[in-house]
């Protein structure tokens, strides 16, 4: 027969609290002048909290979204959500921000020594943009898919990788071939190049990729009629791809969508997205909300940063 619990010493749970929570007084200190162990005031502690003598309320500071990000986190299954307010509607005031919000976790979470890839696109161009200077020891930035767009432009992969590695101290490793390559055979002989041949194989040996969410309605690559080759859109349609992520496109339930696009496609694999130990995905705005759910259902993507009605959109579902 078990023993009964003795009665809760209210007076003990209420004064070891105290003690803790309004007189910053550390657990042994409070074990001294209560006359019981270390492990006692741990477990009244615990015991005050259960029976509600002990509350805690976090009051977030204007312009924090904890509660949605606590609802995208449990959702999506995600590390982490970062939610960044958008009061204003324009795109380019959207990219800014949300630009900002990853450049700041960049700096929060980056670690001597680790190898970042980084896709392209104008989002993460404004993550670039806002990353100051805060070099590392021994960091490498990988450039995870071959060049896409015009090769002057700011949004172009192997100049951001260049801009990104000066801000961090960080060593480039550039991937010098097309994103899309006219034939299957093409992209073979230009993985035997070997400067390709060692960016390829950095894309798995990544400890984070930052990338973005691309729609296929507002994919600038999909729709400027000459990047891709004719017909590249429809196929993929009716493949049902949504979403896609360096060029690797997903349907709305995250299933890869296959076609003949990935033989001809030089960059990170599905398979190594996979493998990295952190994919943070940067996009926002409400024509990517579809595209940013097909991603998170992908199981890919570990930390997302947004914007607030995007993200609410998505948390509401």
């Amino acid at each position: 027969m078990s023993r009964p619990r003795s009665a809760p010493d209210l007076y003990l749970l209420s004064k070891a609290s105290t003690l803790y929570y309004l007189r910053d007084l550390t657990q042994a200190e409070i074990a001294k002048r209560l006359g019981v162990s270390r492990p006692t005031v741990s477990r009244l502690l615990n015991e005050a909290r259960e029976r509600g003598i002990v509350t805690i309320r976090v009051t977030p500071a204007p312009g924090m979204h904890l509660d949605l990000e606590s609802q995208m986190e449990s959702r999506y299954h995600l590390e982490e959500a970062v939610v960044v307010s958008a009061e204003k509607r324009r795109s380019g005031d959207i990219l800014r921000q949300i630009g900002g919000a990853a450049s700041a976790y960049l700096a929060r979470t980056v670690q001597p020594g680790e190898t970042i890839g980084l896709a392209w696109g104008h989002t993460l161009n404004a993550m670039v943009q806002a990353t100051p200077a805060l070099p590392r020891e021994g960091l490498r930035i990988v450039q995870i898919l071959g060049g896409v767009g015009p090769p002057d432009g700011k949004a172009y992969a192997a100049d951001m990788v260049r801009r990104l590695a000066r801000q961090l101290g960080a060593a480039p490793v550039l991937l010098p071939a097309p994103g899309v390559v006219s034939t299957p055979a093409g992209r073979d002989a230009l993985r035997k190049d070997p400067h390709v041949m060692s960016a390829l194989k950095a894309h798995d040996k990544l400890d984070t990729a930052f990338v973005g969410i691309g729609s296929l309605l507002t994919n600038e690559v999909l729709n400027d009629g000459h990047s891709l080759p004719r017909g590249t859109f429809k196929r993929l349609v009716d493949a049902g791809a949504v979403s896609d992520i360096a060029l690797r496109f997903f349907d709305d339930a995250g299933r890869a969508v296959h076609t003949a696009l990935d033989d001809r496609i030089l960059g990170i694999s599905v398979e190594q997205l996979r493998k990295v130990k952190r994919v943070v995905a940067v996009a926002g705005g409400k024509d990517k909300i579809d595209a940013i759910r097909s991603a998170l259902r992908t199981g890919i993507v570990n930390v997302l940063v947004t914007d607030q009605a995007t993200a609410t959109a998505l948390a509401d579902e």
